[in-house]
């Protein structure tokens, strides 16, 4: 049952994550300046998204990105589009908030919006356990107009961390940490650590996997939280043009011994997850060449 339910949240919390860049969200940008006509309508174009996401309207909804739309971690507009289907059928609860930092015009014509975006859902497990969705990304949307109406044509997650926890699991104060970006094929370490509630046994495990659809379940190796409450590992990053997830997930149990017998029950489980975007080993090269 443990291991079921593990697995089961995992794999739809990475679905969850994916679609963490797409502002299904309140519009909090309230500044007290003028925007101009170009600046009204890429606003108008993220205020109706978060119409048509929150009627779940996915037809008016994907109607708002252009239909050569790709986004950073290379999926088009028909794979997006698969992956906006599979999480609407799974939440209809989410609630989501965005703040746009900036909006920039390219001289190609290109709007440049900087975003910090956040979720939240409340997931019941059991009627003994709930547990609470959270995430929030640093995006980039790139919008332009087309036909004179203003389409996504792409975007790119900078950073982000989503948590799925249940139960005792919900309280804890969760640090996962690794680097916001690698160079193809070079090591990166990445560090959990977590203080378990009084009087409860803690396991936990760290992995990574590429993000990529359908995703994959990644290897989970569950140990013992060291006495100090740190768990590390270290990952190579792959070479194969994809940006990675590091994944913590996170069990709690408690032992009750009565009539010589010991019986443990799961008090708490969840996940963290983080991005890890991996940059081409040559571009990275170059990229530091013109530092120099």
């Amino acid at each position: 049952m443990y291991n079921q339910l593990m697995k089961k949240f995992l794999a739809i919390s990475l679905l969850f994550l994916i679609l963490t860049n797409s502002a299904f969200a309140e519009n909090k940008l309230f500044n007290l300046r003028l925007f101009n006509n170009n600046e009204r309508g890429v606003i108008s174009l993220l205020n109706s998204q978060i119409k048509y996401a929150n009627k779940l309207n996915f037809e008016k909804f994907i109607s708002t990105y252009d239909t050569e739309y790709k986004n950073g971690d290379g999926y088009d507009l028909e794979v997006y589009s698969r992956l906006v289907k599979d999480l609407w059928q799974n939440y209809d609860n989410i609630k989501y908030g965005i703040k746009i930092k900036s909006i920039e015009f390219e001289p190609n014509g290109i709007a440049k919006v900087e975003v910090i975006e956040t979720s939240r859902a409340d997931i019941p497990v059991t009627k003994k356990m709930t547990g609470v969705l959270n995430s929030e990304a640093n995006s980039i949307y790139y919008l332009k107009k087309i036909n004179g109406k203003w389409k996504v044509t792409s975007d790119k997650i900078l950073d982000e961390v989503t948590s799925m926890l249940y139960g005792e699991a919900a309280n804890l104060d969760i640090k996962l940490t690794a680097p916001k970006e690698v160079t193809s094929g070079y090591e990166y370490t990445a560090s959990l650590e977590f203080a378990p509630p009084k009087d409860t046994f803690a396991i936990a495990s760290i992995a990574r996997d590429k993000v990529e659809y359908p995703q994959k379940q990644p290897k989970e190796v569950f140990r013992k939280l060291p006495e100090d409450n740190i768990l590390e590992r270290l990952f190579i990053a792959n070479s194969d043009g994809a940006n990675e997830y590091v994944v913590a997930s996170i069990g709690l149990t408690k032992a009750d011994i009565k009539d010589l017998s010991i019986k443990l029950s799961l008090t708490g489980f969840g996940y963290q997850i983080i991005r890890v975007n991996v940059v081409n080993k040559e571009l990275s090269e170059a990229n530091n060449d013109q530092k120099k």
